[in-house]
């Protein structure tokens, strides 16, 4: 007898895309099932198990923002953390922690277990069911709506929508050297009845890997050979609702190391046994990860690279070999390794491999990440054609929220590009021709200097209250510290300084010019060699503020004249945004626009002049062609 379930949404995949988007629909009051091949696997990090880093670290602070999990769970599991780019401006400041790999993994599950509505199965998923969508005449629209989904041994549960966060996992197989095993990361069970089912919805797929370096015994490592490299004496947390002093503790350290010549020469004289190399690899790999074959044939003029050797918990004695993923045999990798400083007896625990897998062109989303052509399905994480685990939580919170504002009858969340890292992500995946794992990067956002990791709570906690998963609480708490910046600003610009021979003494001691007339205290705190800190005993007046408040003050006032330049670009961008078109519009019909136009406008469907102007192929000329038809529907609709 076939088993039949009723639940509001699925959730196909428990990598990190998957926990947000389920706790994000269960957390908002849907009956929701999670699958999974493996409980074990839930939040695994089978590659580095970190956190954060350049610009994924903004991702972090933006999801926790919105009310996801990931930097929660980081600030429980870290054990190094450290900010990146200090030396450089507040842009581009990133939080990078190295997590304890298990005990990420247990919290998560731990989560996910205690969540309301919420329910998990260790099922593999191998059908969508979906049906025709018709009109109101009951013609077929030429687009499907999501009713369930079917498991293996055939338990079928409808449902109201679908998220598909199958991450690495779909017909994947692993390649190390000539042995290849027909399974997901770490040799875990592999999905391989599912994209069957996706490419009978009509979905494109393409085929992408990614990779992974060997895991080391501890033991046979000489650290004396090596740099040690610490955490931050003061650590920084991931959550805007952890409470910095909780998470103060011991760190272990990580090592750096270099590869060298006789490295370089193992893996030149093998690269006939790289799968890479020797055709035997179909997908295409991420370029900004490359492996260490990649690295010495793409940068044959470099005489060595960096390689970090970092601890993956603080009970086992497994090293992470960070810098040398590779797909070369097991007898290349031993020797090469070994080749490396503080690495000459090593032995290697997992070896290092490739994983291929299939996934989807983003083009065929929405900026809600539902499928363009069915209703009800929506996509997160690697599935989506991205790379890295934050990049794919990200994702996965995103598709959640919308799985569930659909089903509950709201507006869609949808984060555009001056607002967050989070929509500079998604815009780029639905609106550009990526060929190869999508990885993000602070380049990508041209206004990053309002997109900080610090004001990331001051950008979005605002919609993750409206969206219902952040706590009347939480919200208090935002607006509470945006009256006390907005106050301590405008205190410091009207409170003066004259130029006495108490106030030239000081800022000679500290090595800045003296005053020829009287100054603000902002316009002091704007000089390069001066902060907010340095002037308290020149500020009688000043109350104590928390240093999250301190933080944003002195940001404000110090890069005041770019940030309202990059405002002031902003609210042009949004007037691009703004302009909407219509789903129907037949591009057929607009004169004058260049033929590989019209090719590419008609493939991804743009929803406004501003995404359409950001996809390869569509010229300025063509937007402004564009602009004026829209025009002249507009004003024709309105004759009519």
């Amino acid at each position: 007898m076939q088993i039949v379930e009723n639940v509001d949404v699925c959730v196909i995949g428990a990598g990190h895309a998957g926990c947000e988007a389920a706790l994000a629909c269960a957390r908002l009051g849907l009956n929701t099932v999670i699958f999974t091949v493996s409980v074990d696997s839930i939040a695994l990090m089978p590659c580095n198990p970190n956190i954060g880093g350049s610009s994924k670290g903004h991702l972090v602070r933006e999801l926790d923002a919105l009310g996801g999990e990931m930097g929660k769970n980081i600030d429980k599991t870290f054990i190094q953390s450290k900010m990146l780019n200090v030396s450089k401006g507040p842009a581009v400041h990133s939080l990078r922690a190295q997590a304890d790999k298990a005990d990420y993994t247990r919290e998560m599950r731990k989560v996910l277990e205690s969540q309301d509505n919420l329910t998990i199965k260790q099922a593999e998923v191998c059908e969508i069911l979906a049906e025709d969508l018709l009109d109101e005449s009951g013609n077929p629209t030429g687009k499907k709506k999501v009713t369930g989904v079917k498991t293996f041994t055939g338990t079928i549960y409808n449902c109201k929508a679908v998220i598909l966060c199958t991450g690495t996992y779909l017909k994947a197989r692993c390649l190390c050297g000539e042995a290849i095993t027909y399974t997901g990361p770490n040799g875990l069970q592999a999905a391989n009845y599912l994209t069957d089912s996706l490419l009978s919805l009509g979905i494109e797929m393409r085929r992408f890997k990614t990779g992974t370096p060997a895991r080391m015994d501890g033991r046979s490592i000489d650290y004396s050979k090596m740099e040690e490299q610490f955490g931050d004496e003061r650590v920084v947390p991931f959550s805007f609702s952890t409470d910095p002093e909780s998470i103060q503790k011991p760190q272990v350290s990580c090592w750096l190391t270099y590869t060298n010549e006789r490295t370089h020469e193992i893996i030149r004289g093998n690269l006939d046994r790289s799968p890479i190399y020797a055709g035997i690899i179909e997908g295409t790999g991420p370029r900004y990860c490359p492996s260490i074959e990649d690295k010495v044939v793409k940068f044959a003029d470099k005489e060595r690279h960096q390689v970090f050797l970092e601890p993956e918990g603080i009970n086992t004695n497994e090293m992470y070999v960070g810098g040398m993923s590779s797909s070369l045999p097991e007898d290349v990798q031993l020797a090469m390794y070994r080749t490396v400083p503080g690495l000459e007896n090593c032995k290697i625990v997992r070896n290092a491999y490739a994983i291929e897998y299939d996934c989807i062109n983003a083009k065929q989303l929405n900026p809600s990440l539902e499928f363009k052509s069915i209703i009800g399905l929506f996509s997160g994480g690697q599935f989506n054609g991205s790379s890295g685990y934050e990049e794919a939580a990200a994702q996965g919170l995103v598709a959640g929220i919308n799985a569930a504002m659909e089903i509950q009858g709201r507006d869609f969340l949808i984060l555009d590009r001056s607002e967050s890292y989070i929509g500079v992500l998604i815009d780029d995946l639905v609106t550009k021709e990526n060929r190869e794992p999508y990885r993000m990067m602070t380049s990508r956002a041209e206004y990053r200097l309002l997109l900080r990791q610090d004001n990331a709570d001051i950008r979005l906690r605002k919609k993750g209250y409206e969206v219902g998963l952040i706590s009347e609480e939480q919200y208090q708490h935002l607006l509470n510290k945006e009256e006390m910046i907005r106050n301590e600003i405008q205190r410091l610009k009207e409170t003066s300084v004259g130029a006495s021979k108490g106030v030239q003494e000081f800022l000679t001691s500290l090595g800045s010019s003296t005053l020829k007339t009287a100054a603000s205290l902002a316009e002091l705190i704007c000089r390069p060699e001066l902060n907010y800190e340095m002037l308290a005993p020149i500020d009688s007046e000043r109350q104590t503020l928390p240093a999250e408040v301190i933080e944003q003050v002195e940001i404000e006032i110090k890069y005041e004249g770019y940030i309202v330049r990059q405002q002031r670009q902003v609210a042009a961008y949004k007037k691009m945004e703004k302009k909407m078109i219509p789903e129907d519009l037949n591009y057929d019909d607009v004169p004058s626009l260049r033929l590989e136009a019209r090719q590419k406008l008609k493939e991804f469907r743009p929803v406004s002049v501003g995404q359409a102007s950001r996809i390869s192929g569509v010229s300025p000329a063509d937007v402004s062609v564009l602009l004026v038809y829209l025009e002249h529907l507009k004003y024709g609709k309105k004759e009519d």
